[in-house]
C-alpha cells in the first residue's frame, strides 16, 4: 500500500485550499456556471440529474482500512449513507451539496485521498489488475509503475486540456483483469528472453459511440521509457486530435483514421527527442518508489482446514467463486460481493465499508482492493481463516457466492441519476437478478458476464460482455439494445448486436430466452462466450424473435 511522502500531501492539501477559493468566488457570482465548470470537473465534480456528483480517486484500486472507513464517514455526513464503485476503480457520491464539497475534499486529504482528475480531459484515474501482487499467474507487479505513471500524469501542464478525456490501464499477470485493449493506452508487462522487464504496448482501444479495441504500438518496450513513450503518445494526441467534435475526440479515432503504422511514425518521430530525457526511469527510481509501499507480513505453515466444512454447500459455493489462488501458499484472495439480489451494483452501504475496513483489519493486513467489475477485495487471507471471515461477512451481505456468474452485473448508474443516460440500468439489473435468484441454476450456467450501460458513453463497459445491454431512446420512452460475443481480457472482442430493441418489461424474458438457447446448445464443459463464438447469433435471434411474448 502506497504511502504519501511530504510533496505528495502538500500538494493535495493546496489544491483542497484552491479548489475552496474557487467555488467561493462561484457562489458569490464572481464566476459564471461556464467558468466554474473547469474548475470543478478538474475535482471530480459533476451536476448530475438530481444533484452534484463527486468522484474520487483510488489509484490502481487501492485502499487502506483507514480510507475505506473515511469514505464510509463521508457517505453518512456529506451524503445518503452509501458510495458507488465505478468500472474505472473509483467512487463516487450521488448527492452531496455543492456548497459542502471543500469540506469532502478536505477531509479526504486527511487520509491520502482526492478527486484530482476524476473528470476533465486529461490523464484519468491510473487502473489495474485488483490482484497485482498476490496473483499466482503474476508476472511482473505493475503497481509500482502505475504509482510513477499517477505522479507523473497528475497536474502535468501538457496535458491539462487534451481533446478529450484520457485512460491508462495496466496489467503484469498472464491473464488480462486491467482491460488493457480497450483503454486509449494499455500496458501489458512481462519478461523478455533476457529476463528483464519489458512492456507490450497497445494504444486506441475504448469503449462508448465507437468501440474499438486497441493495437499493439510497440511488441517490446524497454520499461525505463514507459513515460517518455507514453509522453510522446499524448503529444501527438494532443497536437492532431480533433477538438472540433466531441464525439470523434478520443485518441481511437486519431488512431483508426491514421492507421496505426502512420501513427506509430509520428509517435517515433516525437519520441526520438524526449526519449533519454530527465522522465527516463532508472532502477534507483524504481526502488525509490517500492519503498513506499508496505510488504504484508506473510506466516508460513498456515493449516488448510477447508477439508472441514466440505458439507457446508453455501460456504463451499461462496470458496469456489469468490476466492482466488494466492502467490503464497495458505493464502488466498477474497472477493465481496457488491452485487446481491435487489441491491444497485457496485453500492456500498456505509455500513458495508466500514465492515469491509474492520475485516480487512482483521483478516487482510489493512487493505482492500476495487475491482473493475465494482466489487471490493481482500487480497492476503489466511485459508484456515476464511469460514471464519465468511461467517462474519455474511452478516453484512456481502458473501453472495456469484462472482462471475450472470447476476456479477456490472452496471454504470443510469438514467437515476446520470444526466446523459438514455434509460435506466438499475432497475434492469435488479430485474434480471430477481429473475435468476436460484443460486444453484446460476452456477449450473456457468461463467458470464454481463454488462449494462444506460447510454452510448458505455460506462458499464456493455460492448465487451458476453451479453451486454444499452438503454437507447426510442421516441421518447426507454428502450433496450443486446449485444451477444463480447468479451474481454486476453481476447478482447466487441458484441454484435441481435437485432431491434426490447421494452424495460421484456428485458428479463430476453435474457431468459438467451440462456435457454445456450443451455440448449453447449456442448460438455463449454461456457457462454465459447457456446456464442461456436454457434453464431442466428440461433439466439430465431428463438428470440420468433416469439409471441416478444413480438407484441
Amino acid at each position: 500500500m502506497y504511502k504519501y511522502d511530504q510533496i505528495d500531501q502538500k500538494i493535495v492539501n493546496e489544491r483542497v485550499d484552491q479548489y475552496q477559493s474557487q467555488l467561493n468566488r462561484y457562489l458569490n457570482k464572481e464566476l459564471s456556471d461556464e467558468e466554474f465548470r473547469p474548475l470543478r470537473l478538474q475535482n471530480g465534480l459533476y451536476i448530475q440529474r438530481h444533484a452534484p456528483m463527486l468522484r474520487v480517486a483510488i489509484p490502481y484500486g487501492l485502499l487502506s482500512s483507514n480510507q475505506l472507513y473515511k469514505l464510509a464517514d463521508i457517505a453518512d455526513k456529506y451524503d445518503r449513507g452509501y458510495g458507488h464503485f465505478s468500472t474505472r476503480q473509483n467512487i463516487q457520491f450521488n448527492w452531496p451539496k455543492l456548497e459542502e464539497t471543500p469540506n469532502i475534499l478536505r477531509e479526504l486529504a486527511e487520509v491520502e485521498m482526492h478527486a484530482i482528475q476524476t473528470s476533465g480531459n486529461c490523464i484519468r484515474n491510473i487502473t489495474t489488475d485488483q490482484f497485482a501482487g498476490v496473483t499466482d499467474d503474476e508476472i511482473i507487479d505493475p503497481r509500482h509503475i502505475a504509482e510513477i505513471i499517477r505522479q507523473w500524469s497528475t497536474f502535468h501542464p501538457e496535458f491539462a486540456l487534451l481533446p478529450r478525456k484520457f485512460k491508462i490501464a495496466i496489467t503484469g499477470s498472464t491473464k488480462d483483469r486491467a482491460l488493457v485493449q480497450c483503454h486509449d493506452i494499455g500496458l501489458e508487462f512481462f519478461t523478455n528472453t533476457n529476463n528483464k522487464m519489458t512492456i507490450k504496448v497497445w494504444v486506441g482501444g475504448g469503449l462508448g459511440r465507437t468501440p474499438i479495441i486497441g493495437s499493439v504500438i510497440k511488441n517490446e518496450l524497454e520499461w525505463e521509457h514507459i513515460l517518455t513513450y507514453c509522453e510522446a503518445i499524448l503529444r501527438v494526441y494532443n497536437l492532431y486530435g480533433r477538438r472540433d467534435n466531441m464525439y470523434k475526440a478520443r485518441i481511437k479515432i486519431l488512431v483508426k483514421s491514421l492507421g496505426i503504422d502512420a501513427f506509430k511514425k509520428l509517435v517515433d518521430d516525437e519520441w526520438k527527442y524526449i526519449k533519454n530525457g530527465p522522465n527516463t526511469i532508472n532502477t534507483e527510481e524504481l526502488s525509490r518508489i517500492k519503498k513506499y509501499f508496505s510488504e504484508p507480513d506473510y506466516k508460513k505453515n498456515i493449516k488448510n482446514n477447508l477439508k472441514d466444512y466440505k458439507s457446508n454447500k453455501a460456504f463451499n459455493q461462496w470458496l469456489s467463486r469468490s476466492t482466488n489462488t494466492h502467490k503464497k501458499k495458505g493464502y488466498r484472495a477474497v472477493t465481496f460481493s457488491l452485487k446481491e439480489t435487489g441491491c444497485a451494483p457496485g453500492d456500498a452501504s456505509s455500513t458495508q465499508m466500514r465492515a469491509v475496513s474492520n475485516l480487512s483489519d482483521q483478516y487482510s493486513f489493512g487493505e482492500i482492493r476495487v475491482s473493475h467489475e465494482q466489487n471490493l477485495i481482500l487480497a492476503d487471507v489466511q485459508e484456515d481463516k476464511l469460514y471464519e471471515l465468511w461467517v462474519k461477512a455474511k452478516e453484512y451481505h456481502l458473501v453472495t457466492p456469484n462472482i462471475g456468474l450472470l447476476t456479477d452485473i456490472i452496471c454504470c448508474p443510469g438514467g437515476d441519476f446520470c444526466s446523459l443516460a438514455n434509460a435506466k440500468s438499475i432497475p434492469i439489473a435488479q430485474s434480471i437478478q430477481d429473475l435468476f435468484n436460484d443460486m444453484d441454476y446460476l452456477h449450473d450456467i456457468g461463467d458470464l458476464n454481463l454488462n449494462i450501460s444506460g447510454c452510448m458513453n458505455a460506462c458499464g463497459h456493455h460492448h465487451v460482455g458476453h451479453i451486454g445491454i444499452l438503454g437507447v431512446d426510442k421516441d421518447g420512452s426507454e428502450w433496450y439494445q443486446v449485444t451477444l460475443g463480447g468479451n474481454q481480457g486476453n481476447f478482447a472482442s466487441i458484441g454484435k448486436v441481435i437485432g431491434p430493441s426490447f421494452s424495460a418489461e421484456q428485458m428479463p424474458l430476453i435474457i431468459k430466452k438467451i440462456i435457454e438457447v445456450y443451455l440448449n446448445n453447449r456442448q460438455e464443459e463449454e461456457i457462454f462466450i465459447d457456446c456464442v463464438s461456436r454457434i453464431g447469433l442466428e440461433p439466439f435471434k430465431n428463438y428470440i424473435y420468433t416469439d409471441s411474448e416478444v413480438s407484441k
